[in-house]
């Protein structure tokens, strides 16, 4: 059986209130709150390394056991329920309480390595916190989570995890797109794993209701449990604090520009403190490269969380939770100082991820700034499938390239182009044009060929979880056939190798996919 030290609970001031209703909830940083029981609950998927990380012997236990717990029908020893109290800024605006409207926390794991993981499911039924929401989860968005979480950490993006995807034989009732075509659809819980789910917004809360000595109490633990390297707390070591959360901020927003990865809701309650991709809602993988390009339908009009602009709103959300915890040093030039280690950390991490996206020794920022300034203009140019463009540009071979034609150039490259035969002149001009910087420049390093398209293969993933793999795989799970859940789960496991068996999870997204709900835009609605 699981090992559980819940410190959340046990540390930390809990709501006196313990009835089940929605409120406000004042100087507390949860709520205790029970999963509600679900009819019929099947376990469809789970990850064997998060089991393995949990100490969970998954064939002891059995299936049936692992479905009735992980959907909240049962409670093993230890368990300790509730629900988070945050707030948060969301599309730029303070949007008050929010709190875990639909996830439930059972506890927190140690285990044999002394590691801590938490365990959360999410889609569990209502909470103090769910405003007019039912609580409840659908099996699309559940997939997706489930399929996501893993997919980001084998991809080496900091990440929380997924443990287990039950269904519940429960129909959920969903307006998708918020457009009053509201429709029934089957219910889903995935327990979601991380060493914690504090983020930006747990402080935001009870900073603007001026709740300073549950802020205080709630930084202290934080950093006492999550960060015990940066000392005991005092004004210099939450100063500390929030450098190393800037620091992992940014590495975690260069791990998703280095893989096409667009978060799609990045406010403030979406941001983890500990510097993890958290909550997968309306993601999305660029398919063809547009530094513009949001998959989320809310964010439609402004592209407030567009691919590009990412690195900018993790730097304005960290703004946000500077604000919240100066009261608790109360001196704003030593903050906006250590909120300087986010784009000096980030630059470096960026210019590194892209001198090994693109095989460089190492990066020159006197010219490989144009250089790949250059090239975004090019992958916009046309229709170019940024995954694949990435791995094919590790065929080139540069010392052949100043002697051949453009078409020869793009020869090695023609699979990522949407319109390969409908490439102009001008365009063909413009991509050859970049080869030939690019192939000059590469002359200069003195990689050997074979090491520098080793460099590039482990930078630049073969399979990512494109939405319409992802679309495919709920399809068949939405008619009884989950199988597709598992095999995606296992390409992705791996998606720096080439997997011959397996290429057709590497193909451009089909054209059905270009205007198809769930492929190319998605909602905050699950």
């Amino acid at each position: 059986m699981l090992s559980f030290d819940n410190s959340f609970v046990r540390e930390l001031p809990a709501d006196p209130d313990a009835t089940n209703r929605r409120r406000q909830v004042h100087n507390a940083c949860y709520s205790y709150v029970a999963p509600t029981p679900v009819t019929a609950p099947r376990l469809i998927a789970y990850s064997r390394e998060v089991a393995d990380l949990c100490d969970l012997e998954v064939d002891d236990v059995g299936m049936h056991e692992l479905a009735e717990v992980f959907a909240g029908n049962k409670a093993w020893p230890g368990m300790d329920a509730y629900a988070a109290c945050y707030g948060g800024h969301q599309f730029g605006a303070w949007a008050g309480q929010l709190g875990d409207g639909r996830a439930i926390g059972l506890g927190e794991v140690v285990n044999r390595r002394g590691e801590r993981w938490e365990l959360q499911l999410k889609g569990a039924g209502p909470t103090p916190y769910s405003r007019t929401a039912d609580g409840r989860a659908v099996l699309r968005s559940s997939i997706r989570e489930f399929l996501c979480s893993e997919a980001m950490h084998h991809l080496g993006v900091p990440t929380t995890r997924a443990l287990s995807l039950v269904t519940t034989g429960e129909q959920v009732v969903r307006d998708m797109f918020y457009d009053g075509n509201a429709r029934s659809e089957p219910g889903a819980v995935v327990c979601r794993v991380s060493p914690s789910f504090i983020r930006f917004g747990n402080f935001e809360i009870f900073a603007a209701r001026d709740e300073l000595d549950v802020l205080k109490t709630l930084a202290d633990y934080t950093i006492r449990v999550h960060f015990p390297e940066l000392g005991d707390p005092c004004p210099d070591v939450y100063l500390r604090w929030l450098a190393e959360i800037s620091r992992r901020t940014a590495i975690m927003i260069a791990h998703w520009m280095r893989v096409g990865f667009v978060h799609g809701v990045m406010n403030t309650d979406n941001m983890s403190v500990l510097g993890l991709t958290i909550d997968y809602g309306p993601y999305g993988w660029l398919d063809n490269y547009d530094a513009g390009w949001t998959p989320n339908t809310t964010d439609a009009s402004g592209r407030r969380y567009r691919f590009g602009h990412q690195p900018n709103i993790a730097m304005w959300n960290l703004v946000r939770f500077a604000n919240a915890i100066y009261p608790l040093i109360g001196e704003t030039e030593p903050i906006e100082s250590a909120l300087k280690a986010y784009p000096q950390t980030f630059e470096r991490a960026y210019r590194e991820m892209m001198a090994n996206k693109l095989g460089l020794g190492s990066f020159r920022h006197d010219e490989d700034d144009a250089l790949i300034a250059d090239l975004f203009a090019v992958l916009q140019a046309t229709e170019t499938d940024m995954t694949i463009f990435y791995r094919r540009l590790a065929n080139i071979e540069p010392a052949e390239i100043a002697a051949q034609t453009d078409d020869q150039r793009i020869a090695p490259l023609l699979d990522a182009y949407y319109s390969p035969a409908e490439l102009d002149e001008e365009v063909k001009k413009r991509i050859g044009g970049w080869l030939c910087s690019y192939a000059a420049r590469l002359m200069t390093d003195d990689l050997a060929m074979t090491e520098r398209r080793a460099k590039m293969n482990r930078a630049n993933p073969k399979y990512v979880l494109r939405n319409y793999l992802a679309q495919l795989a709920i399809d068949k799970a939405e008619t009884g056939e989950p199988t597709m859940v598992d095999e995606l789960l296992e390409v992705m496991r791996r998606p720096y190798d080439e997997q011959p068996e397996h290429e057709r999870y590497a193909e451009k997204r089909p054209d059905w996919a270009r205007t198809r709900p769930g492929c190319s835009a998605l909602s905050c609605s699950s």
